[in-house]
């Protein structure tokens, strides 16, 4: 099969655990899926209208994670991890079904949905990937939070900084490239927060599920956790992986520089409606052989190798 062509995981695979904002208990599977099919969630607590699409206009609750909700007010949140891994590990086709509303947090990060679906493999179809590519630049900003997206030769690059006036997290900034790098500080990098917004998180019925299992929590000058941080940036990283997967809501992979400055999930989902408002910003393009960006094959060679 060639590395052109559309992918899929191998065969299912299950995760357990519980939602960090619901703190609900959920069985997670991720299943192969036909080519064209795209990233499908499906509610088995549901019999009915239970299927929801994770596309940006989709989003209805942007509120320190990502939710997405079909026209009958059925909705899956906390996918922004999950989204992430399918992006970076390059699955075109999946179908996710989950017994409750939110994905697990599993540890915080998106380590074991990584190291799982890179176990299980990945199955190429015939059918030639598609891509979106940013034509223009596009731009918001919100008192001081900005993001911008511009156009790209041959990939995907993230370059974000964050700016906290607790003395330990401070100023990181960061920038990768999707499909070149090696992302596996981004994977690993855990959901944080401060010790002071725990009980504010609380009050607004968010962050039941949270522990130092699966967060980092910041009290002043140093981390509760025990072992420490994961990487040096690992702050600036977990944003950074945030954007992938909430980028990758666009349904295909993207070709573009993407900064961002202080922002999150609804600063992103803003900027996409904003980009694809207007049929210029953007085209979608289907990736053959002689036109292939170098990066992307690169990525997916290493992807086969790994399977």
């Amino acid at each position: 099969m060639s590395v052109l062509s559309q992918s899929t995981i191998a065969k299912k695979v299950f995760f357990s655990g519980v939602g960090i904002h619901t703190g609900n208990k959920v069985k997670m599977s991720v299943l192969p899926s036909a080519p064209n099919s795209g990233i499908v969630f499906k509610r088995t607590d549901l019999k009915h209208n239970n299927i929801i699409i994770p596309n940006f206009e989709n989003v209805s609750d942007a509120t320190l994670c990502t939710t997405v909700s079909n026209q009958f007010g059925v909705k899956v949140s906390t996918i922004e991890h999950l989204m992430a891994a399918f992006l970076g590990l390059g699955i075109d086709n999946a179908v996710v079904e989950l017994d409750s509303q939110e994905v697990p947090i599993l540890d915080g990060s998106a380590r074991d949905f990584v190291k799982i679906l890179k176990d299980t493999g990945l199955k190429n179809s015939d059918v030639p990937i598609k891509l979106i590519k940013i034509n223009n630049h596009v731009e918001l900003e919100d008192g001081d939070k900005y993001i911008s997206i511009d156009k790209s030769n041959t990939t995907l690059e993230i370059e974000f900084e964050i700016n906290y006036q607790n003395k330990f997290i401070k100023n990181q900034q960061n920038k990768v490239n999707v499909f070149e790098d090696n992302l596996d500080d981004v994977f690993n990098s855990r959901t944080f927060c401060l010790y002071e917004d725990i009980e504010k998180l609380q009050k607004i019925g968010l962050g039941k599920g949270g522990s130092l299992e699966n967060a980092i929590v910041v009290k002043d000058d140093k981390i509760l956790n025990e072992n420490g941080l994961r990487n040096k940036n690992e702050f600036v990283n977990h944003k950074i992986l945030d954007c992938m997967g909430d980028l990758y809501l666009t349904g295909y992979r993207m070709i573009g520089s993407l900064k961002c400055t202080h922002g999150g999930h609804s600063l992103t989902n803003k900027l996409l409606r904003k980009v694809f408002n207007d049929t210029r910003n953007y085209s979608l393009i289907e990736i053959k052989g002689k036109n292939l960006p170098h990066s992307l094959l690169n990525n997916r060679h290493n992807l086969k190798s790994i399977a």
